[in-house]
């Protein structure tokens, strides 16, 4: 017998006590002494509730957005695809060699950077073109923090153009429904400003001082230079890019489902006679939709308590709508860092069945943009971070403040002031 049906008020107390663990693991990274990162608290969490709650598997499957799992897949076998054909490496390395000044060197790789999280996934962006930026600014003597926060920042910005440049806003385009081309007109204004505030902020700012009181680098001895992208292969990343042209143009035109367009894209990759399969398969990041599986299951049973209704229900009478512009900004902010962007979304998406396009847009904008204003608040940080530090160069929390956090703010008050524009 379920365990709900002997006893109803224990299991829903027990689900939200599984509920509030799995998002303090969001918010901590893992769980206290235990080897857990955000993947495998969510993934303990669905196993848990479905035990808890005598949740059938086949129930616990439907709670899952299938759609928004495939194309998150899909698109991480065409991002693979580019990067096994060494694109991004190759694209930095021809911006590096621009004979360009400071302030222009870095207009153009945030331009770039924020392209290319358009289409390809923001967090593979950064782990590919990170250590390429390093040894660039390390070579021609320049202080590599502005760069490499701006690669960070532009890479967060410039996903939130699109329904496919990161996670979150393929989750909410699949739930929501939203129009591609309708999306990309609404979104693709406050992402152009952000991105040329982020450059004016990095080259004339504050933020072009970041990390200057630190021992400037030296550049890098001749042949010292440790390469471990892909070398660059013409066909390789001609195939990749005719495949996700075609998928922009399928998406900005036709109303094929994406899901379906974006698998078959992803299977015509994998018919290759030089790339092996397990190439692909070893740069998809499963843990990632593990996490998505996970927090779709965690999220369903809350839910089914009717506890998340009853505090949406509580916060209109106080007058805070969550479908309204100005709510909905903060708590996307808010949310954001404290458990992540694509939690996030999970826990503000069903409670804006109201709100229609705008509200949509305006929670992939804010989700996406609140990103910058904590190190800790994007994975896209994480990497750039991580890998800045291989070569050691150090970004700490407070010289990433010195940009996130009013970058953040000033972008976030332009989508403010746009969505009131075009409503």
């Amino acid at each position: 017998m379920p365990t709900h049906a002997m006893n109803p008020a224990a299991t829903d107390w027990g689900i939200v006590a599984v509920f509030a663990t799995v998002y303090l693991g969001m918010f901590l990274g893992g769980l206290p002494r235990l080897k857990l990162d955000r993947s495998g608290v969510a993934l303990l969490g669905a196993i848990a509730v479905i035990a808890l709650a005598g949740i059938p598997v086949e129930d616990a499957a439907r709670a899952i957005d299938l759609p928004t799992i495939v194309l998150l897949f899909a698109f991480m076998v065409v991002s693979a695809q580019m990067r096994l054909g060494g694109f991004y490496a190759a694209l930095t390395r021809r911006v590096g060699a621009m004979p360009l000044s400071r302030s222009g060197l870095l207009a153009v790789l945030i331009f770039v950077a924020g392209a290319l999280s358009a289409v390809f996934s923001n967090d593979i962006v950064c782990l590919a073109m990170t250590p390429v930026v390093a040894r660039l600014c390390l070579q021609r003597g320049i202080n590599p923090m502005p760069f490499l926060i701006g690669l960070a920042c532009a890479a967060n910005i410039g996903s939130a153009a699109t329904l496919i440049g990161n996670p979150q806003n393929m989750l909410i385009g699949s739930v929501l429904q939203l129009p591609f081309a309708g999306y990309v007109r609404q979104a693709l204004p406050p992402v152009l400003i952000g991105l040329v505030v982020l450059w004016g902020w990095l080259a004339y700012g504050p933020g072009a001082g970041a990390g200057a009181g630190s021992p400037h680098p030296c550049p890098l001895p001749e042949g010292e230079e440790v390469n471990t992208e892909p070398a660059f292969d013409i066909w390789q990343t001609t195939k990749g890019l005719v495949v996700a042209g075609a998928l922009m143009l399928i998406f900005l035109f036709t109303d094929w489902p994406r899901d379906v367009a974006a698998l078959v894209g992803a299977g015509v990759l994998l018919l290759s006679r030089r790339l092996h399969t397990s190439h692909f398969m070893g740069l998809v990041d499963w843990p990632l939709l593990i996490l998505f599986m996970g927090l779709f299951v965690v999220n369903h049973a809350f839910e089914s308590t009717g506890l998340a209704a009853q505090a949406v229900a509580w916060l209109g009478a106080q007058g805070v709508v969550l479908t309204d512009p100005g709510p909905l900004l903060v708590a996307s902010a808010v949310l954001s860092n404290l458990v992540s962007n694509v939690p996030a979304v999970m826990l503000l998406l069903p409670h804006l069945g109201g709100g229609g396009e705008q509200a949509g847009v305006m929670l992939a904008l804010a989700t996406t943009f609140a990103g910058n204003l904590l190190l800790v608040a994007s994975i896209a940080n994480l990497i750039v971070a991580d890998l800045a530090r291989q070569q050691g160069i150090e970004i700490d929390w407070k010289k990433h403040a010195i940009t996130g956090i009013p970058v953040t703010l000033m972008s976030l008050a332009v989508v403010w002031l746009w969505m009131g524009f075009v409503a």
